[in-house]
């Protein structure tokens, strides 16, 4: 943390129960180190250890501007921890028979419809939208940045045109893909059948049970009309303090707790649903949480994925059920482990692109002590597993607007690493990927499955970790991707130089020659730069003067780069040095193109 001393870390914030501040000591120590270490404001945690034993701690600063302390009263948001919160008022809802798990969205949700090609096949059923498995995009840029929403706008107000928001992009049921569109629906779903807003009936209806007093699902913000004197201030990695803002999909990520909260919320998972002696939730519900069913990954054996608003995650050598959380300002994460009946949760209120969080998650594991996973035996592979060998890309990537980007910069390889296979990316570590039988293998990084490789729709080949499902391609596909990227920036670089060249050369002049088309158009592409800086990002989203200006800009590059050619194959007998501004403008011309064809030009951040 910027300006603030580990001793003074230690010295503040962390308030525990009398009984177990010494035996936390050396968690406060070690809190305080990754608080420094990492550059973070403050972080209040819960922990649930042998019998039940319940430690809560906070420390650092809740608002870095006033140095106030982040104490166990403070309130915090904890990002998309909400929809485990919300997945149990869904599971509440099913237990009662007002939803079926198993029943079509459409049957409550009349207005909405989706556009799903494996319609006549597979519908789009609650229980998808749990699991993320509806084959739905995450959202769109303007669903998560933008100024537009207000704390009761109508959640349908997320979906104006359903059949371009809720375009099904993988058979649904078949293959996990984190939406946060398919919570929003969710929500909707529980004002559909409770005829309430979905936050006071989850406030009234499941918090209240729980005695999760210091929650809700309502919004909170620390500064304005609204402003609670007792929640956190969100920090990005600037040391800049952010208030929250609403927004068009809250039932994803919209929720505010404490540390006694989180813990309450975490002895409750570990449950089998009762509250005061009386079923709250079916247990068979409770117990399916965080074991995925149904689909291609959990069919091929693998036993990691999400149910129910859990995931099951494989990490720092221990195996637990979780669900992490980011939004604007915060870090949550919250983790329980059945089998042993402990569990932690945790809020930071920096949102940072840098800090390592898995250094907090490793000490709260230490913490309560939790057992090491038992390592598979390696075993002998598929005989045809070299089948597999090749590129693969995202089927069906996160966010449907990046398609593209994931597709070049996403791309993994598959290749034979002695009798493991080894797992390249440009974004990622190499990972080797061990043989425990059959197309069945564990990574270096993971302790234990953690890929299976298997058969699509098509006789394709899939490669699949419970969470991501990459299908192969021909390399001569990416090859030609990168090829149409590499002309494309050489031309552009080329075309720029030149038109500096003659601007410096000819000046007003150099209007007149081939390459000033091209040359304007690559120029005007910076002119929105400074009114971004000047907008708050939360306007990214929005048909702002800045996202206006980038849509007119990237829609003028392609017609300077033709004007260009034009120019330049006119021009030929003045000079050859004109035929490279028409090959260079070709070059671009050509991206220019793909671009369209992958709907990113023109850019239309608010589309």
């Amino acid at each position: 943390m910027r300006n603030i001393s580990l001793p003074v870390l230690a010295a503040i914030g962390f308030l525990s129960a009398p009984d177990s501040r010494a035996a936390n000591s050396e968690l406060e120590s070690d809190l305080a180190s990754v608080l420094t270490e990492e550059d973070l404001t403050g972080v209040a945690w819960a922990l649930l250890g042998e019998d039940g034993e319940e430690s809560l701690g906070a420390i650092g600063l809740r608002d870095k501007l006033n140095e106030s302390e982040f104490t166990l009263d403070t309130r915090f948001h904890v990002g998309s921890l909400a929809k485990s919160v919300l997945a149990t008022g869904i599971l509440r809802l099913a237990t009662e028979g007002t939803v079926e798990l198993d029943a079509p969205v459409s049957r409550y949700l009349l207005n909405l419809k989706f556009e799903n090609p494996w319609k006549d096949v597979a519908v789009v059923s609650v229980r998808h939208l749990l699991d993320h498995t509806a084959g739905l995009n995450d959202a769109h840029l303007w669903q998560v940045f933008s100024e537009r929403p207000a704390p009761e706008t109508a959640l349908i107000a997320a979906f104006p045109q359903p059949e371009l928001q809720l375009l099904v992009r993988s058979r649904p049921g078949t293959r996990f893909s984190y939406s946060n569109m398919g919570y929003a629906l969710l929500g909707m779903i529980v004002e559909s059948v409770t005829g309430n807003g979905y936050e006071e009936y989850l406030d009234e209806k499941v918090l209240a049970p729980l005695k999760m007093y210091d929650s809700t699902f309502a919004f909170t913000t620390q500064e304005g009309e609204r402003a609670d004197p007792t929640l956190a201030w969100g920090h990005v990695d600037d040391g800049s303090r952010y208030a929250a803002r609403p927004m068009f999909l809250r039932p994803a990520g919209q929720f505010t707790s404490t540390a006694a909260d989180m813990a309450r919320f975490l002895k409750f998972l570990l449950s089998d649903g009762v509250i005061d002696g009386k079923p709250f939730i079916d247990k068979a519900f409770m117990r399916a949480r965080g074991r995925p069913s149904g689909t291609e990954a959990a069919f091929s054996g693998l036993l990691a994925g999400y149910a129910l608003g859990l995931g099951r995650r494989d990490r720092n050598g221990v195996v637990g059920h979780c669900h992490s959380g980011s939004i604007i300002g915060f870090f949550a994460r919250l983790c329980i482990f059945p089998n042993e009946y402990k569990a932690y949760a945790y809020s930071v209120n920096t949102d940072s692109e840098v800090a390592d969080y898995e250094r907090i998650d490793e000490l709260l594991i230490n913490t309560l002590g939790i057992a090491a996973a038992v390592r598979p035996q390696t075993a002998e592979p598929a005989a045809d597993i070299a089948e597999w060998h090749g590129r693969y890309i995202f089927s069906p990537n996160r966010f449907r607007a990046f398609e593209y980007l994931d597709n070049v910069f996403g791309a993994v390889k598959i290749s034979a690493d002695g009798n493991s296979l080894l797992m390249e990316s440009l974004q990622n570590s190499p990972r080797q990927l061990r043989p425990i039988g059959g197309r069945t293998y564990s990574a270096n990084d993971r302790a234990t499955q953690s890929h299976t490789f298997l058969r699509g729709e098509g006789d394709s080949y899939l490669l699949s970790d419970g969470f991501k499902t990459y299908e192969k391609v021909p390399t001569a596909y990416l090859a030609s991707l990168w090829l149409s990227i590499c002309l494309g920036v050489a031309g552009l670089a080329w075309l720029f130089l030149a038109g500096t060249v003659s601007m410096i050369r000819f000046r007003t002049k150099m209007l007149r020659l081939p390459e000033a088309p091209a040359f304007i158009s690559i120029v005007l592409l910076f002119v929105p730069v400074p009114f971004f800086m000047t907008q708050s990002f939360m306007a990214l989203g929005d048909a702002t003067a800045a996202s206006v200006l980038l849509a007119a800009v990237t829609l003028l590059l392609p017609v300077g780069m033709l004007f260009t050619i034009v120019r330049a194959t006119n021009a030929l007998n003045e000079s050859r040095v004109n035929l490279a501004h028409g090959l260079a403008a070709a070059f671009a011309l050509q991206w220019c193109v793909v671009l369209i064809a992958a709907g990113m030009l023109p850019l239309r951040l608010w589309a």
